[in-house]
């Protein structure tokens, strides 16, 4: 029954993120680390995810590759762990976890590598200016409990991901309001499980490497 359900990830990666989500579906799964470099461009994983990188997840004969598409396949494939609102109530669901992959992700790694758009070239980006978006993401983490309404879903857990991490690591300014949701969204069993995964495999490796 385990093996039906594979996360491949690397404690060192946004397979985190799906660490996360799959410890809030609360079905059994079974973990492959891929370590960066050959293994992860090797002809055996490159058949899995030609992209050679993690997270990926092998669902029975279903392969699912990026994060946020893997938070809401799972959430789908598994809707007793009640992830997803209704259809009929999912706009903001999907708006703000498709934001947190598309105008948050692009931003906030454009300013990381410097290639920041100037006025003239706002127009021809889908994000236009870092400035809109944090302000935008900002407004939207007020409105209500958790990113899509009262109730706690798997956007959350990606677009928490983004902003607990971006602090952490500096590439978001903190704020009141992202202070404020990620304690609301990672104060979850489900989260500190994953991180206690997580952080075993990375000293699993760190081992290993000084054996």
């Amino acid at each position: 029954m385990q093996d039906s359900l594979v996360l491949y990830t690397n404690p060192m990666s946004r397979g985190r993120i799906a660490r996360w989500m799959l410890e809030e579906i609360g079905a059994p799964y079974r973990t492959e680390v891929i370590d960066y470099g050959p293994a992860m461009k090797s002809a055996e994983f490159l058949a899995i995810n030609p992209m050679g990188k993690v997270p990926v997840i092998r669902h029975g004969t279903t392969i699912v590759t990026e994060c946020a598409a893997i938070c809401a396949y799972l959430a789908d494939a598994f809707p007793e762990a009640d992830l997803a609102p209704p259809l009929a109530s999912r706009g903001a669901y999907y708006r703000w976890l498709l934001f947190a992959a598309g105008p948050l992700e692009a931003a906030v790694t454009d300013r990381d590598l410097g290639m920041e758009p100037n006025i003239d070239q706002q127009a021809r980006v889908g994000y236009g200016s870092i400035e809109t978006v944090l302000e935008t993401l900002e407004q939207a983490v007020s409105v209500s409990e958790y990113i899509a309404g009262a109730h706690f879903s798997a956007a959350d857990v990606y677009l928490g991901s983004h902003i607990g991490w971006g602090m952490q690591f500096g590439s978001l300014e903190s704020c009141p309001a992202f202070v404020d949701y990620w304690e609301r969204v990672s104060n979850r069993e489900a989260y500190r499980r994953a991180n206690r995964l997580d952080d075993q495999a990375m000293a699993s490796i760190a081992k290993q490497q000084t054996a």
